[in-house]
């Protein structure tokens, strides 16, 4: 990695239905994240946290769609739009941003703004398909529908605060879904995203399917985003998340993945994030340095 890398934390709850992943960006921090980036000789700067307002003191149908639900969708815009300045402040500097999260709502402020000059792709590391709208989520949860509204699907699509025009979802790769609501697989399916399941990473390997993400993500594009939730990984792997799924990726493939990225990416690689870790299930923080270590492999670490 040859350019810096500016950190930011976004310490939202409110797309989730567990309480606990705001703290996910301080354990992050507080299991080194600084100094590993530090040790691969990447200038690493933090720029601090964006401020999210707490569920005590939020309405939680302030902002409500038209139709459907969406809690706290008023807070979420307004902290998606911070993030989204912060991080396309970073991009106009140079740097890398690497957001820590925090639900994966906040996936809505990174890519816009990485995006908000550009053409972006994304590859989208996880094990459910986050493509829900406010009129099929069975949760109303909007960590559940972040992908759908950067795609600008169902009540999205008047959103200029969440729908990103320059990502098209011919260049959106979703890799490891196994856990999909009924509504939310069809629409998946009928969209023109690329999902690989668990049961495709099964059959080719988690290499060879990275390596295709990355190539849905990066064609015709101006750079790639990565977005990686950390229930991607299986639950004995990565116990600190709000909706763990058995049956993810291993240690070692989530390694392999995050090291081809890098490769595979090499200076395209726009922006970062790492999101759901809740220290308050976690296990002696594990999941919070098992993501400091993805982080490094996606940064450019290697083995030789």
């Amino acid at each position: 990695m040859d350019r810096p890398v500016r950190v930011f934390g976004a310490p939202m709850d409110l797309g989730a239905d567990r309480r606990g992943v705001d703290m996910g960006p301080s354990a992050i921090r507080y299991a080194g994240l600084t100094d590993e980036l530090d040790s691969l000789g990447i200038d690493c700067e933090d720029g601090g946290n964006v401020v999210v307002p707490s569920p005590e003191r939020t309405e939680p149908d302030a902002g409500r769609p038209p139709e459907g639900r969406a809690k706290y969708l008023g807070a979420t815009e307004r902290v998606c739009r911070d993030l989204a300045d912060e991080v396309a402040g970073a991009v106009a500097d140079g740097a890398v941003p690497l957001v820590l999260g925090g639900d994966h709502s906040i996936a809505i402020g990174t890519v816009g703004g990485a995006a908000r000059d550009r053409d972006l792709g994304i590859v989208w590391f996880d094990a459910h398909g986050d493509f829900n709208t406010p009129t099929t989520s069975p949760s109303g949860n909007v960590h559940g529908m972040s992908l759908a509204a950067i795609l600008g699907r169902g009540s999205f699509a008047d959103s200029e605060w969440a729908d990103s025009p320059t990502v098209d979802a011919e260049n959106v790769a979703m890799v490891g879904l196994r856990d999909l609501d009924d509504e939310e697989r069809e629409a998946v399916r009928d969209s023109e995203v690329t999902a690989f399941s668990m049961t495709d990473v099964d059959q080719r390997g988690l290499p060879e399917v990275t390596r295709d993400a990355v190539e849905v993500a990066a064609d015709g594009t101006d750079g790639v985003h990565v977005s990686l939730d950390m229930d991607f990984l299986d639950p004995t792997e990565a116990p600190g998340v709000g909706t763990p799924v058995r049956g993810g990726a291993s240690y070692r493939e989530g390694h392999t993945a995050m090291e081809l990225v890098s490769r595979a990416t090499g200076p395209a690689l726009a922006s970062l994030e790492i999101v759901e870790v809740n220290p308050i299930l976690d296990d002696h923080n594990r999941t919070a340095e098992l993501a400091v270590e993805l982080a490094a492999s996606a940064l450019g670490k290697r083995i030789l």
